[in-house]
């Protein structure tokens, strides 16, 4: 993703974000009436200690003790009234700033997953998931703290300048140009500010991708001993990380301490010229201790302004990282979704495939993956697709399955006249009825139950078993310790490679897909576990048309047919037995396939 040059300003960043965040817009007002309520009454002292001054202790008629005791009790009501509506507003706030960021974690997880697989690897795992953890909770801390602050304050600032502005209009002019250039150079901070935080937020989003890859390659880490080298590589996240907000804090206590001093001119000025305005006659004394009082609460804010500043923009520089990620526009999207009027279903009945003249790059000008492929595949057929590493053979997987778009052409389901164009077909319907199982297998931290669920939700425990039974694999679940109970691990590392394939070919079967897409099940297991497989594919292949990424050519020799690929083309198509007889490429691979695995020796390419 393109970082700009120069940051988006915070109002903009704000009106884009509150266009995604209807919760928060819908709570705002009673939110600021509470915060009025609550700033009014923080005057009601100052006004009170003039009146008590002036008419209380020094009126014509000398002490009015029944004038002051009233003021005293209406000082009590009010501040009464004011810590109610303080508690009222804060409450109101983290209800509301939560939902609306609630609503914003969903809304980006949800973009993060709709963005192409493209795009998905060309940003690393940390930074996207910093989007929607790190960068959120900063939004959340800064609109729970300075979000709070900063509603106060601003109405503590107008409405502190109002009583100001009736008590002397003089020195509310002298303090209000004593705090312009303040005002000027706060512009300047702000935009400093955002363009040091937004660092601070990339670096994040670093440190997370460099300690995330760091835990997850452990095995790997350890195997090649190379933990110093990885230690060094988050030493250095951390540094840079480190240096940033350093830097960032620098930018904060420049502000700090322009604030400072400032506001500590301004006291003394106000003091100055108020005593000479006194003594003139202008003022009485009560109105100059009121002043002093006001003058206290419009400096506060000022003084906390540098803090509320520097959280501001940690937590702008977060949310336009989260706006950012949910800008990006996804490649591949929904059509239920995009254009619900024109969204179609797959047809009843068995899946064919057809690719129209199909051909991908993986990036703007790079060599295709696919070339101009143009075929079909019947209903019910198992095809084994077979090439060399980087030939093409997963892309087809891919656009299939609809991870990816092709770059020109289409690829259509269905049979004869009720084809659909891929494009057209809603996702909840390709997702029932097109199912992929990857190569590794993956399963989420939770039983073999519960992961096999995840193809048919609502099947208990003794449905699962018996799935695995009609795979022919009930005996090698009844010998673990807890059957499908058994805990599978983060990534079902508790189990082995093979035995993660078991369970994802489960998953599988019991989504009882019309087409099914699979990622070479059997290539890295031991012989035991690879009869295993063989056999539950062989059930689970049964009567549905199975498109097969084949890295063992075991696998093509049981196929109905056979795709030969090579550079993105298709060079070769028909039956095993038919192209193992025949000069070509296949024949070249099968033999080739047929010594490795007898234990000889390859010749040199």
């Amino acid at each position: 993703m393109t970082v700009p040059s120069r940051p988006e300003g915070a109002m903009a960043t704000l009106r884009r974000g509150l266009r995604l965040m209807p919760e928060f817009r819908r709570g705002l007002p009673a939110t600021f009436a509470l915060a009025l309520i609550a700033t009014a009454g923080r005057v009601v002292v100052p006004i009170a200690v003039q009146q008590t001054i002036d008419r209380g202790l020094s009126g014509p008629g000398g002490p009015d003790l029944g004038l002051v005791r009233t003021l005293v009790l209406t000082c009590v009501a009010v501040v009464l009234v004011t810590g109610i509506a303080v508690y009222r507003m804060n409450v109101r706030l983290f209800r509301t700033t939560e939902t609306a960021l609630a609503g914003l974690r969903v809304r980006a997880f949800r973009h993060v997953h709709d963005l192409s697989m493209l795009h998905q690897q060309g940003e690393s795992r940390g930074s996207l998931v910093s989007r929607v953890t790190s960068d959120v909770d900063q939004m959340s801390v800064f609109m729970q703290w300075g979000g709070v602050l900063g509603v106060v304050s601003v109405g503590q600032l107008v409405v502190a300048t109002a009583v100001m502005a009736v008590y002397s209009w003089q020195l509310t002019v002298l303090v209000l140009v004593c705090f312009v250039p303040l005002a000027i150079l706060v512009r300047v901070f702000a935009r400093k500010l955002a363009a040091v935080y937004g660092v601070v937020r990339e670096r994040v989003g670093d440190l997370l991708a460099a300690v995330a890859e760091s835990v997850v390659g452990a095995p790997t880490v350890r195997a090649y001993g190379i933990r110093e080298r990885t230690a060094a590589r988050i030493d250095t996240a951390i540094g840079r990380h480190y240096r940033a907000s350093v830097h960032a804090q620098k930018v904060t206590a420049s502000v700090y301490v322009t604030g400072e001093l400032v506001a500590a001119f301004a006291n003394a000025a106000v003091v100055v010229v108020g005593v000479q305005l006194g003594l003139a006659g202008d003022i009485s004394a009560g109105t100059l201790i009121a002043f002093l009082f006001l003058i206290t609460l419009f400096v506060a804010p000022v003084q906390t302004a540098s803090e509320v500043l520097n959280e501001a923009q940690n937590a702008m520089a977060g949310f336009r990282r989260v706006l950012d990620v949910l800008a990006v526009a996804p490649d591949v999207r929904d059509p239920a979704v995009a254009a619900p009027d024109r969204a179609r279903e797959l047809p009843r009945g068995p899946l064919g495939v057809r690719f129209e003249h199909v051909t991908f790059r993986y990036a703007p000008g790079a060599r295709p993956a696919l070339e101009d492929v143009d075929l079909a595949v019947a209903p019910r057929q198992r095809v084994a697709i077979v090439g060399e590493t980087g030939s093409g053979k997963t892309t087809f997987a891919k656009l299939v399955t609809r991870l990816m778009d092709p770059t020109e052409g289409r690829v259509l389901l269905g049979s004869g006249p009720e084809e659909v164009p891929l494009t057209e077909v809603a996702f909840a319907s390709l997702r029932a009825r097109v199912v992929m199982v990857p190569q590794d297998g993956f399963l989420f931290d939770a039983t073999i139950a519960d992961n096999v669920r995840y193809g048919c939700p609502g099947m208990t425990d003794g449905d699962v078993a018996a799935a695995f039974d009609q795979l022919g694999l009930g005996p090698w679940v009844e010998g673990l310790e807890r059957g499908v109970a058994t805990p599978v691990g983060q990534r079902g590392e508790s189990l082995s490679a093979g035995e993660r394939q078991l369970v994802a070919i489960a998953r599988a079967y019991v989504a009882d897909p019309d087409l099914l897409v699979l990622d070479e099940a059997t290539s890295a297991v031991d012989p035991a576990t690879e009869r295993r497989l063989t056999r539950a594919l062989d059930t689970l292949t049964d009567g549905r048309t199975t498109l097969t990424i084949a890295h063992r050519l075991s696998t093509a020799e049981r196929a109905d047919e056979v795709l030969v690929v090579d550079a993105g083309r298709v060079l070769q198509r028909g039956r095993h037995v038919d192209l193992v007889e025949a000069e070509g490429p296949y024949a070249r691979l099968h033999a080739s396939w047929r010594r490795s695995s007898a234990g000889q020796p390859q010749p040199a390419a």
